[in-house]
């Protein structure tokens, strides 16, 4: 323990951020008679306060002064593009958003709830079953999750239950069922709620990708298309598409978050403690280093506090679990020259970019309405649904029309068609034709793994705590470069048959840098990864440290390379898959989960 901590009664859990795992993990164990605390570095936060209406629609506030987001004065990160640069503070809300305070990114999320593919989870395996091993690149380091689509299917299930989110199946239980995606692996069960009905760009979209023949089928939506009572007995309304979810509370409690569909049942529970504006420092070790004791965080008044406990999960955005775990000394960290070590190792983003397509003066495409997870998407390109053998990269993307609702100041930053003037009043009138007759089309790809992409602690910056901040050093590659620009020509393949007059293609352009100035996604992922083999993962396929038993480590960071999807719904499941195995195997035997 920290010689200067005042400690506190211990208590069996204690987890460590307030958001989508958290509350899942803090839910399950309380649920099986463990007392829990979570520790949450932001402000307490719920619905009923964030979203009223109307101040919880100010775009000012949400998407430009960033009411919901982590406070970068605090603590942030460092970026490089690679290690022969210094690498300098990320100061400003631009390439992505962490959010901070109960709730954490699920409150301010979109909605967008998909299940991994399969091929996904054994990504390595399969690659080199259609391709070869020569066929993975020199330094990209791919590797296979040590989960299956079908281990983990009941806690998808589960998670979309708890969810209340909407969608379309295709097959279930083997038998086709409706019009979901053809790609997507059989169900045991139906979606909660029906498919959220398509915005007139949507429509579109869908009618020209059957043209050209994709495979078009409704985005799945944590956005309830119905009224809805989910499993713990919480009440969602219906979505009515204001355009307010990327940033914001839902006022209409239809947007599925911690706030709306898992804290009101848990803070109410007697062996639940919320302590919001906690900063946690630290995981304590005991004299083998193999065990946790506690953590130890400064509380709202500055103070130091170490929080004894029998286990401690960490729940934080992906790359404070890892920055976590290298400040208390959990597994190894990685070393770029070398290839060795876990803690930092395979970190990847997201290959977003969004092209635009402009319609018919006479088409009005609505922008102002919208859902955050609503819209229409096709997968033929998208993780190994196509041949990549002639392609020559690894990866792949879906393509979607997501309007989630244009606000007005998100609009008269759109500018106009390619050649617009950028003032005066031509500019005024391209501004008016985007707001009035665009749609924007994404394709919203997989980033890989490499060797020297990757976390550490920074040897210069530190926080407002005196803690070194996490070092990110990353860069595009031309794997996946070639990927985005293969995908992105398909974009330009639907936006001839829906009559486009004008189209801007937004592809990766080879040479250029990473840059973060510009938003792009907050899907981060990787850091501390899970697999089969200690050498190459930081944690085992139950979410469990190799070398401290009983710290388990739930988020986005035990990806072992990008994906073609969100992924709140792969986290949501791995929190449920590894809450049923601490319940039905390590409470009763702790120690490391094998099998």
């Amino acid at each position: 323990m920290s010689d200067d901590a005042r400690t506190l009664k211990p208590v069996d859990v204690v987890v460590v951020g307030g958001g989508w795992a958290g509350s899942i993990m803090a839910k399950e164990m309380t649920e099986a008679g463990r007392t829990v605390v979570m520790l949450e570095r932001g402000p307490d936060r719920s619905t009923a306060g964030e979203g009223a209406y109307p101040a919880s629609i100010d775009e000012l506030e949400g998407n430009f002064r960033y009411k919901l987001f982590q406070d970068l004065s605090k603590n942030t990160v460092t970026i490089r593009n690679n290690a022969n640069q210094t690498a300098l503070p990320y100061r400003r809300m631009a390439a992505f958003l962490p959010g901070e305070g109960v709730g954490g990114a699920g409150l301010h999320w979109s909605g967008v709830h998909f299940r991994m593919p399969p091929d996904d989870l054994r990504l390595r395996s399969r690659v080199i079953e259609k391709y070869g091993a020569k066929f993975i690149p020199e330094g990209m380091n791919l590797q296979d999750y040590g989960v299956t689509y079908e281990e983990l299917e009941p806690f998808f299930d589960k998670a979309e239950k708890v969810f209340g989110t909407s969608g379309e199946a295709y097959k279930v239980n083997g038998q086709v069922v409706g019009q979901g995606n053809v790609f997507s692996p059989s169900r045991s069960d139906h979606f909660p709620l029906p498919p959220l009905k398509d915005v007139y760009t949507a429509h579109l979209f869908r009618k020209a990708a059957a043209e050209v023949g994709f495979h078009p089928y409704s985005l799945p939506a944590a956005n309830a298309s119905q009224q809805y009572t989910n499993p713990y007995g919480v009440q969602m309304g219906p979505c009515n598409f204001c355009g307010y979810c990327s940033g914001y509370a839902c006022y209409m409690y239809s947007k599925a978050s911690p706030n709306v569909n898992i804290l009101p049942v848990l803070r109410r529970h007697p062996l639940f403690e919320l302590r919001a504006n906690c900063h946690v420092l630290k995981v304590e070790r005991d004299s083998t280093g193999t065990r946790a004791t506690g953590v130890t965080y400064t509380d709202a008044e500055g103070k130091v506090v170490t929080q004894p406990a029998e286990m401690v999960i960490l729940t934080a955005f992906q790359f404070h679990n890892v920055r976590l775990m290298l400040l208390s000394g959990i597994g190894k960290p990685y070393d770029p020259v070398k290839n060795e070590g876990v803690v930092g190792r395979n970190f990847v983003y997201q290959n977003v970019t969004t092209s635009v397509v402009w319609l018919d003066p006479k088409v009005e495409t609505n922008q102002y309405i919208g859902a955050g997870g609503g819209g229409v998407a096709f997968d033929d390109f998208n993780s190994e649904n196509f041949d990549h053998g002639p392609l020559g990269f690894v990866g792949g993307s879906p393509v979607w029309v997501n309007q989630a609702g244009v606000k007005a100041i998100a609009g008269a930053h759109s500018g106009g068609p390619p050649g617009t003037p950028r003032w005066g009043s031509a500019w005024k009138a391209g501004m008016i034709d985007t707001y009035r007759h665009s749609l924007r089309i994404d394709a919203h790809g997989a980033n890989m793994a490499y060797r020297d992409v990757y976390l550490d602690l920074d040897p210069t910056w530190k926080d407002a705590y005196g803690q070194p901040l996490l070092r990110m050093t990353f860069d595009w590659k031309d794997n996946d470069i070639r990927m985005n620009r293969y995908v992105v020509d398909r974009i330009g393949d639907v936006a001839k048959a829906m009559g486009a007059r004008n189209v801007h293609l937004t592809r990766r352009e080879f040479g250029k840098p990473f840059d973060t100035r510009q938003y792009q996604t907050t899907h981060l992922g990787g850091g501390a990864v899970m697999g089969t083999d200690p050498q190459t993962s930081a944690l085992n396929r139950y979410m469990q440290s190799w070398d401290v038993h009983n710290v388990f480590v739930i988020g986005a960071n035990a990806f072992p390379q990008g994906t073609g999807y969100n992924p709140t719904g792969m986290v949501a499941a791995l929190a449920y898959w590894a809450a049923h195995h601490i319940r039905t195997t390590y409470l009763a035997h702790p120690g490391p989960l094998a099998g």
